[in-house]
């Protein structure tokens, strides 16, 4: 059953990592049939971390009232819809109304996913088990990725885009079949439904460990409301926790991966690969790679601890793009060479650390009253943050450079460093329940 779940609610990530690398090969085939300006190729590609926004507040507002579940159920549906209509868009502000809502099934996604993964998973496993949903984005990327190489001579962009469909109704009937967060169950007062849940996802345990874990959880949150309300936000214990996952979206975000993931044909052509199938094939290269170090992420997170992996992704992104800002700064087939590297340098780091932690973070860090809109929070940041960098990265290389561009993303990873240095904490292995009452002695 936990592997089944686990699988399922990680295929929201595969919906999200598809459905923003997807463009990557697209958008030059969107470009030259609406004829769209740079200003207007940064909106058709930002529209959906824009909608993502709107999606994570949503996800707020329901995740507590309806359950991690149905807003999954929901987020399935948008993502179908969204797909198809993508492909069927006859003129570009269609497409721009299509990927917004695709947006908003990944923001409402990205929030209710890693919840619904953290309130499964047994406390020893959690770790891997979010960073499953961080493995399928960059699953969904990679395959985005080969349906591009593949359709690209044909110019079949509208197919690229109405595939995600598939994946979606797989999601749709898989969610529908499943139980609910038992930790949502207990907090409305269900406790037999959550040990249900509990015994089929943890079949080891006999009937006094599944009824001490339910116990455990309905007396932490025992005399709390359903969903704690904003003010809460601003308490001594809770608002550092609350500063720094946003802060770690935030500086995620002004790494420039969505940049490289959103354009990497472009930057590699800025890099000196010429022609689209080459670009498309080093693409593919840097889809390998962030998949293979994310299976990384998940062998050590839980073993090195987030803490020393959150530092190591920081340190090695700064110098590996440093390395691509200066490969830029010239031409040259050895130049072109060393860029790449860096960029499977800069995949490599992100993969194993800037990418799954901040979500794992955001996941674990807020107490269960407070989880959903704690999240919400965080995505908002990370999502609007999103959109700035997307949007604005094709206008910064047409007036600055790459070089210049990917020298900002380079300062930005030194302040992540440091940021991390002091002030990243360590979750491993311990349960939610603890997390929560060790934040409560720290604040007395």
């Amino acid at each position: 059953m936990l592997i089944r779940l686990v699988i399922l609610a990680a295929l929201f990530g595969f919906l999200f990592g598809f459905d923003e690398g997807v463009i990557a090969g697209a958008l030059p085939l969107i470009t030259s049939t609406f004829e769209i300006s740079a200003s207007g190729e940064g909106f058709v590609t930002a529209s959906v971390p824009l909608g993502a926004v709107g999606g994570a507040i949503l996800a707020a507002l329901w995740a507590d009232s309806l359950g991690r579940r149905k807003v999954l159920i929901m987020c399935s549906v948008l993502f179908g819809i969204g797909a198809i209509a993508s492909g069927l868009a006859q003129e570009e502000i269609a497409l721009i109304l299509a990927r917004l809502l695709l947006g908003i099934a990944i923001g409402a996604s990205a929030l209710a996913a890693p919840m619904f993964l953290a309130e499964l998973a047994p406390a020893r496993h959690r770790g891997a088990i979010v960073s499953a949903f961080q493995l399928m984005i960059t699953i969904g990327i990679l395959v985005s990725y080969l349906i591009d190489l593949a359709l690209e001579p044909l110019g079949a962009w509208r197919w690229m885009l109405a595939l995600g469909a598939v994946p979606a109704f797989v999601s749709l009937i898989g969610i529908a079949l499943s139980p609910e967060s038992p930790r949502w169950l207990v907090m409305r007062g269900r406790r037999e439904e959550a040990g249900s849940v509990i015994a089929a996802i943890q079949p080891d345990l006999d009937r006094k460990d599944v009824d001490h874990i339910v116990g455990d959880i309905a007396a932490t949150h025992a005399g709390e409301p359903r969903t704690a309300p904003w003010s809460d936000f601003l308490s001594d214990h809770i608002r550092p926790l609350a500063i720094f996952a946003i802060a770690a979206f935030l500086l995620q975000q002004v790494s420039g991966i969505n940049a490289v993931i959103y354009y990497a044909p472009t930057i590699l052509g800025h890099a000196g690969f010429d022609g689209s199938s080459t670009q498309l094939t080093a693409t593919v290269g840097i889809g390998i790679v962030n998949v293979v170090m994310t299976v990384v992420a998940m062998l050590f997170v839980d073993r090195l601890g987030r803490r020393p992996l959150f530092i190591l992704g920081f340190i090695g992104s700064a110098v590996s793009l440093a390395v691509i800002a200066y490969a830029m700064n010239g031409q040259g087939s050895e130049l072109a060479t060393l860029a790449l590297i860096g960029l499977f340098a800069y995949i490599a780091f992100f993969a194993v650390s800037l990418g799954p932690l901040p979500w794992l973070y955001m996941s674990e860090l807020f107490p269960l009253a407070m989880r959903s809109r704690g999240m919400a929070m965080a995505s908002v940041a990370n999502w609007s943050c999103n959109f700035l960098v997307v949007f604005m990265f094709p206008v910064l290389v047409s007036y600055a450079g790459a070089a210049a561009t990917f020298a900002v993303f380079c300062a930005f990873c030194v302040l992540g460093a440091v940021v991390a240095w002091l002030y990243a904490p360590e979750t491993k292995g311990v349960s939610l329940e603890d997390l929560e009452q060790r934040e409560l002695v720290a604040a007395q």
